[in-house]
């Protein structure tokens, strides 16, 4: 009979330690809400400038909020997102069939929520007097059927073409492949560096390089370190047609992202697979909020939903 009190006592005993086991690893796991706490994120390297804005000004307002940003390829961040070592990640696509299936059957279900639209702008060094390219151009390039300036404009100064991009894995070449290439292979040619700066650094010092960098990187004028890239690049123009001209070709201003007039553009999501609603999910209402589009629209991209103004110039007088 004492044994038998004993065994209920101690299975008493363990249940209890079972509860607080239990509650203490729910603190751990959920000690967030959708402003306060700490996460970390994956952002795609192309979208850095437009990530760390939106963070400075989000917990500016909401002081307990910690958000760390880990910039990451497009590969390695939805790695990230799959291994559930972050919960959010800001990438130029969205999931994959196979990647909802594999987090439906986890019992997970991720929202996708566009934030804005993009354009990949094309950089050249300053003594380059050639800045207009077309699509079909840029696609000899890609496939190694253009591997010399001269080629493209026979008026060229420069001889070999060096091509550079920002990282193997990163979603701007995808983007070439899917949209530009059509699915042709990448050419042996070209060089992959790093990240999107080390493209700017590069170019700006090989006199006969072209490069492909986020157009976030350049076209906020209010930052110091787009204006620094600026002077030290020049922004090609881009045209749909063959033959490129300054009638049709169009720089990657937010005009003429919003017109479809430039043509090499695409849409930022945030991806989040958060099950509860906590601070990935507040940090992703604040994005898709009008202060946090009122940042896209700063940063001279297209916001998802806050309206711009085009304002056409007549210069006839």
């Amino acid at each position: 009979m004492k044994n038998n009190k004993f065994l209920v006592l101690a299975n008493f005993a363990i249940i209890l330690f079972g509860i607080f086991l239990y509650s203490c690893n729910s603190n751990t796991e959920y000690n967030d809400t959708p402003t306060t706490g700490s996460i970390t994120i994956s952002v795609d390297e192309t979208f850095k400038t437009i990530a760390q804005s939106e963070i400075d000004v989000f917990e500016g307002i909401y002081n307990y909020a910690s958000i760390k940003p880990s910039y990451n390829s497009e590969i390695d961040a939805f790695n990230l997102l799959i291994k559930d070592s972050v919960r959010l990640i800001i990438s130029s696509r969205k999931l994959t069939a196979q990647e909802k299936e594999f987090f439906e059957s986890k019992k997970f279900f991720p929202k996708e929520v566009k934030i804005a639209t993009d354009a990949i702008a094309i950089i050249v060094n300053p003594e380059n007097k050639d800045t207009l390219i077309s699509v079909e151009m840029l696609k000899q390039i890609l496939t190694g059927k253009v591997t010399n300036w001269k080629q493209l404009y026979s008026h060229s100064k420069f001889d070999d073409l060096k091509f550079v991009f920002d990282n193997p894995n990163s979603g701007t070449i995808r983007y070439m492949i899917d949209s530009v290439c059509k699915g042709e292979k990448l050419s042996d040619y070209l060089t992959a560096l790093n990240n999107n700066s080390e493209v700017v650094d590069f170019v700006s010092k090989t006199k006969n390089a072209i490069g492909i960098i986020g157009v976030s990187w350049v076209s906020d004028r209010d930052d110091t370190t787009a204006l620094s890239f600026l002077n030290k690049v020049k922004v090609m123009a881009v045209s749909k047609e063959t033959k490129p001209t300054y009638e049709n070709s169009f720089q990657p201003y937010q005009a003429y992202i919003a017109t479809n007039q430039y043509p090499l553009k695409r849409d930022i999501y945030i991806i989040n697979s958060e099950p509860r609603t906590g601070l990935a999910s507040g940090f992703t209402s604040f994005v898709a909020s009008e202060r946090g589009q009122r940042i896209i629209l700063k940063s001279g991209i297209l916001p998802a939903t806050q309206p711009i103004r085009i304002i056409k110039v007549n210069d006839d007088f």
